[in-house]
């Protein structure tokens, strides 16, 4: 072995602390935007409808926040459905501000998404492309509804309560049935409903 003492470079040494400290970053740093990843998307790939909220007027409406302009955006969208499907639009408001609040990205832990919550069965029965682009979103919702409707003879409340826990469970207890969430959803959507009709 040879006697020589070894001595290092200090621009060296710099170079191989930062490259380690760039490593280690993106060690600890990759899981964390896996685990991002995981929690909401439903359909992986480009998601172009997230809306901008600089700027957006808030308005106090019983102690729930609405952004007015978020939803005023939506709305030739929910009134060419509404026309189509022969629905009322302020319905159709209604059901979206209950369901996701005008968020077009919104993902619920069972896995409904967009605008009108649709799952993912549902979207494949109605043909939907992309179920966060709000138009396609909203068309199929509203397709959906107007099925719901039909089946339920018009009554708003069955067909509410089947667009939050499924046709066959309105059927199986002849009735809204006996879950917590969906009296609360059923409720919540009239209190919506009747202050579209009156805007």
């Amino acid at each position: 072995m040879n006697n020589e003492s070894i001595s290092l470079n200090p621009p060296g040494s710099f170079v191989c602390v930062i490259s380690f400290m760039i490593l280690a970053f993106s060690i600890i740093c990759l899981p964390a935007k896996d685990i991002i990843d995981n929690i909401s998307p439903v359909i992986k790939g480009p998601r172009p409808y997230k809306t901008n909220l600089d700027g957006l007027a808030y308005l106090n409406d019983g102690g729930n926040r609405r952004i007015s302009k978020k939803e005023s955006s939506f709305y030739p969208i929910i009134i060419k459905a509404a026309d189509k499907h022969d629905v009322d639009p302020a319905l159709i408001k209604a059901i979206i501000k209950a369901e996701s609040r005008y968020n077009p990205m919104a993902t619920s832990k069972k896995g409904a998404v967009g605008l009108m919550q649709i799952m993912p069965q549902t979207a494949a029965t109605l043909g939907m492309e992309d179920m966060y682009n709000p138009v396609h979103n909203i068309n199929a919702g509203v397709k959906y509804l107007k099925k719901l409707l039909n089946q339920f003879g018009g009554d708003l409340e069955l067909t509410l309560a089947a667009y939050n826990a499924g046709s066959t469970k309105v059927m199986e207890y002849q009735g809204v049935p006996p879950y917590k969430a969906t009296r609360h959803y059923v409720e919540e959507v009239f209190k919506y409903y009747r202050h579209y009709q009156g805007a």
